[in-house]
Order: C-alpha cells, then structure tokens, then sequence
C-alpha cells in the first residue's frame, strides 16, 4: 500500500527525543551512581561512543543547561558538572519507579522472551532492546533482585549467554485481552479475531485490497506466545501471526515504538521472515512509518488513538518529564545567544577591512540603532587611515545621485578608505557612533 504521511504521528515528542533522550539518561546514570553526584568532564570525555553521544561530550552536556549544571572543580582546574535540582528530583522519581513497578518490568520481559523460537534470547539481545522495554541499565547484573523462579540462564552456543523462560501458564496477548473485553473472544485456540484498524485519512484503497483485508480479518488469530512450527511461512495465517507478533512487541515496549531496524535485527530469534518489513508497509491501519531523525520508527497506532487499549509503561511518565526539560533547556540557550548578542552588537566595531557582509544578527542591531541616531546621507564611510574632515561625511554630496559604486570625489584624495552606496533610508555609521560617542 502506498505510504502516506501523518503529521499527528509525526509530531510525538516522546517518540522523536527519544533519540536524543537516551545518551541524556546514560550520562545522567554516570553522575546519578557517583557517591558525590558530580563528575569532571575527563570521567566520560572519551566515553562517547559507549554512552551512544553523538558530539563531543561536553558540548553535549552544555546543550542542556536545565539538566546538567557545569562549575569548576576544586582538585583539577577542569570542567565538572551535577544535576540540577529539577533533574536530580526526576532521578529519584525514576529510582522509585523501579523500585515500585518491578513485577510490571518482569511480566514485560517475560512476555518478551516467551515470543521467541526457543523461549530464550541471547543475553547481549536483552541489553540492546532494554531501552524499549524501560529496564534499568543494573537489570541483569542483580538477577537475585530483579528476577523471580521462571527465569533461568542458560548457555545458546558460541559462547552465548542467554536468559529462558520456563513457565507453563498461558499467557493471553494484548489484541486477546481487549477482545476478551468487547466480547468477541472467548479463550479458544485459533479463533477469529479481527485486529483493530485505524485508517489513513485521504488514503482510498483498491477494491482488490479491500478485499484482501476483509478476508485476512476473518483468518484465525496466532497468539505470538503459541507454537508456530506447523504454519506456512508463505500463507497468510503467517502473516497473521507475523503482525500480532509485531503488535504484541511495540505493546510492551515504552513509547510502543521502535526503530525499524532494531526490529530487525531480531528475526532470527523470533522466527520472522526476511522481508519482516513489509508487514509494516502492507498494513499501514495499524502501524504507522515515521521516516524523522533520520532513521526509520514503526509505531503502533493504536497506542496513540486509544490509550486505554495499551497498558501504559510506568517510565513513559517520568521520560516526558525529562523531555519537557529538554525543552527548557532550549529556551534557556537561545535567551542566552540573544542577550549575548545584544551585549555583543551594542559595543560593536565594525572591520571596515571586511569584504564580506553582515549576517542577520548585524543587520537587526544596526536596524534597531538607526532609531535612535537621526538619517543622515547615503555616504557611509567606513574605514579610514587619515583624519578626515567632517564635511566629507555629511553635508551635501554630489556624487550621491550616481549609483555606480565608485568611490565619490567629495570624500577627498587624502582618505584611504571605501564608501558604499546604500539606499537612502540607510543611517550613516561613522567613527563617531563606532566609538559609543
């Protein structure tokens, strides 16, 4: 089907900060873990890469003021920085929410293993996808406090670790659960469950499509967590189950989105065919591409049309309150480049040796100036190497009435400087003005 842009989609900012959010978090951690809550620059200046920094970490750090509080250290004359206080109080907020919800994170991760081949994922699979599934960067390294008898570590091969699940209770997925709810399910084994579709506005489909659609509605529904050892790989029951499987997992994760390619990445460990991607583009009701940041996001409508479908994550809360400071921070950047710039132009001496022009920024502290110095001729000196005298620079000037870009005969032999013509409405700048006089 053909794709179609979505503004609402879009425009999500827990969606699109995400990007910028995670290496946020990561050098929040580094300081958050120090026992004396602040770092010097040195700690993490080469720790980018790991810490998935896109810049220089101190530029990086220094572009969220309403995060990251900078000062000078009293052992190294280097930079050092804290969290603020408004972000140290969301630290706690976040460290609560682990502690309160560690049951939800369980069930999230043991639903996400449980849809794999073998019921267990390679440990480094898990720690790659903990973003999306809101676990704390210490998960894995204390199983004794974060994992409960149905989790076990296991050896996959080649050296691999990896965590299984053993649990024999069934397990219902989110599309059986909201079925269950409107009564239309009732608990068998492959039964008819038509997914919920929520259409592209202007989008009009082929009949032929239409058609197809209605007949994949009226398929039986393959739980994500059944056996699907028997199914056609080519079939469209399997492709049934390939979009519940993908439904479940953006269900789970915390802003039911992910990049593409992440997805990806997981085709082998979860039975998915090659052209796993199609299925996103072939069922554009029910999710949605997002082709921001440069990358590739699948999100899952549904989340966002009705929120009560979804099991909202217990971290969505606390990373809006992060972003919101982003946007602070923003705010506080730009105030900072204006009043600095205002600071900058007041005290402003032009290089009258320059060829090149003034940028935006010049051209409105000059504007803003000619209000209060009065219009004189359009004869701008601009640089001298000799005095001059001052009837050179006011006064009537024959020459004015000849655009030609030439250097007037009424400024003098002895000046050795450049005049420009400008339009009549220009105020003159001298060396006057140049010297706040």
């Amino acid at each position: 089907m053909k794709w179609k842009k979505d503004p609402y989609y879009d425009s999500i900012d827990q969606i699109h900060k995400s990007i910028v959010l995670k290496p946020i978090m990561n050098l929040k951690n580094c300081i958050a873990q120090d026992p004396n809550g602040c770092i010097p620059i040195s700690e993490v200046s080469k720790r980018g890469l790991q810490l998935d920094v896109p810049m220089k970490v101190a530029k990086f750090l220094r572009r969220y003021p309403s995060i990251f509080e900078e000062f000078t250290g009293l052992q190294y004359n280097l930079p050092w920085f804290r969290l603020t206080p408004e972000a140290a109080e969301i630290d706690r907020e976040e460290k609560r929410v682990y502690e309160d919800c560690g049951e939800d994170l369980r069930e999230r991760l043991k639903r996400f293993i449980s849809m794999s081949k073998d019921r267990a994922l390679p440990l480094k699979i898990i720690q790659g996808m903990k973003w999306y599934l809101g676990l704390p960067d210490d998960f894995l390294q204390v199983p004794q406090k974060n994992l409960d008898g149905s989790f076990r570590f296991v050896d996959m091969g080649d050296g691999l670790k990896g965590l299984a699940v053993e649990s024999d209770e069934k397990v219902l997925s989110c599309v059986q659960t909201n079925a269950m709810k409107r009564g239309v399910y009732f608990g068998g084994s492959m039964e008819a469950i038509e997914f919920r579709f929520f259409p592209i506005k202007g989008l009009r489909l082929k009949r032929k499509i239409k058609d197809w659609l209605e007949m994949f509605q009226k398929l039986p529904y393959v739980s994500p967590y059944e056996d699907f050892s028997n199914l056609d790989s080519d079939s469209d029951l399997a492709e049934k189950r390939l979009v519940g499987v993908l439904h479940e997992m953006l269900s789970l994760f915390v802003e039911n989105s992910a990049e593409r390619k992440k997805i990806l990445c997981l085709k082998k460990h979860f039975g998915l065919p090659q052209k796993v991607h199609k299925a996103f583009e072939r069922h554009p009701n029910m999710f949605y591409l997002s082709f921001r940041n440069k990358t590739c996001t699948a999100i899952l409508k549904e989340a966002y049309c009705d929120p009560s479908a979804i099991k909202e994550h217990p971290l969505l809360r606390v990373r809006k309150k992060y972003i919101k400071l982003m946007k602070e921070s923003n705010l506080i950047l730009k105030k900072s480049r204006y009043g600095n710039h205002l600071t900058d132009h007041r005290n402003l001496k032009l290089d009258l040796d320059s060829d090149s022009d003034l940028d935006d920024e010049y051209r409105g502290v000059i504007e803003e100036q000619s209000l209060y110095f009065p219009e004189r001729p359009r004869c701008i000196t601009v640089q001298f190497s000799q005095e001059i005298s001052p009837a050179s620079i006011g006064g009537d000037c024959k020459a004015c009435s000849v655009d030609d870009g030439k250097v007037h005969p009424s400024v003098g032999r002895e000046e050795k400087g450049r005049v420009a013509i400008e339009q009549q409405s220009t105020p003159i700048v001298d060396r006057h003005m140049t010297d706040g006089r």
